[in-house]
C-alpha cells in the first residue's frame, strides 16, 4: 500500500474521531442545558408553591380584619384585587410586577391594623401575622433559589461555545425575579 493511502485511512480515522468528539460535545452541553432549564422551572415552581400559600392566607387575613376594622373596604378590596392579579400571572415577569403589588397593599393593610388595638389583640390575627411571616422568609429563599438557577444557566446559554449549541436548539433566556421599581428596593417599615 503507497504511503498516500495510510496517510489518507489516517486522516480519515481522525476526522471520524473529530466527529464523534464534537457530537459527544453537543450531546454533554444540550443535556447541562436541559438540567439547567429544569432547575429553573423546579425553582420557579418552588417559589409558586409558596406564594399560593400566601395567596390562601390573603382571604383569611382579609376576613378577620373585616370583622374588626369595617371602615376599610378600600384597603381590604386591594389587597384581594393584588392576591387575584398575583395569581393569574403568567410569566416571571408579570408575576414579580404583581407580587409586588401584593406586598404595597398587604403594608397599607398592616398599617392600617395599628389604628384597631383590638385587632392586635385577636389570637387569630396574631396567627395569621406569624403564619404570613414565616412564609414571607420561605418566598425570599425560594427567589434566592431561583434567581441562581436561572443565573446559572443564563450563563451557560451566553457563554462560548455552549453559546453555539443553545442558539442550535433554541434555547431562551429565563427571567430573573427582581424588583423593577427603585422605591419598592427600600426596606419597608411594617409595624404590627
Amino acid at each position: 500500500m503507497p504511503i498516500w493511502g495510510i496517510v489518507l485511512i489516517v486522516l480519515g480515522m481522525l476526522i471520524v474521531l473529530a466527529a464523534v468528539c464534537i457530537v459527544a460535545w453537543v450531546i454533554k452541553v444540550y443535556n447541562a442545558l436541559v438540567k439547567l432549564r429544569n432547575n429553573v422551572k423546579e425553582g420557579y415552581s418552588t417559589m409558586d408553591v409558596y406564594m399560593k400559600k400566601r395567596y390562601d392566607l390573603v382571604p383569611n387575613l382579609v376576613e378577620t380584619v373585616k370583622g374588626v376594622a369595617k371602615h376599610e373596604n378600600e384597603t381590604l378590596e386591594n389587597v384581594m384585587q393584588a392576591r387575584y392579579s398575583c395569581m393569574s400571572a403568567t410569566t416571571p415577569k408579570e408575576k414579580a410586577a404583581n407580587e409586588n403589588m401584593l406586598t404595597d397593599t398587604l403594608q397599607k393593610l398592616f398599617a392600617v391594623t395599628e389604628n384597631y388595638p383590638e385587632l392586635k389583640a385577636n389570637a387569630n390575627f396574631t396567627q395569621l401575622q406569624n403564619e404570613l411571616s414565616s412564609i414571607e422568609g420561605e418566598i425570599v429563599n425560594a427567589r434566592k433559589y431561583y434567581n441562581g438557577c436561572v443565573k446559572i444557566f443564563n450563563n451557560k446559554i451566553e457563554v462560548f461555545p455552549s453559546n453555539l449549541v443553545a442558539r442550535k436548539f433554541k434555547f431562551e433566556q429565563a427571567d430573573l425575579f427582581e424588583i423593577e421599581d427603585k422605591e419598592e428596593r427600600k426596606t419597608p417599615q411594617v409595624k404590627f
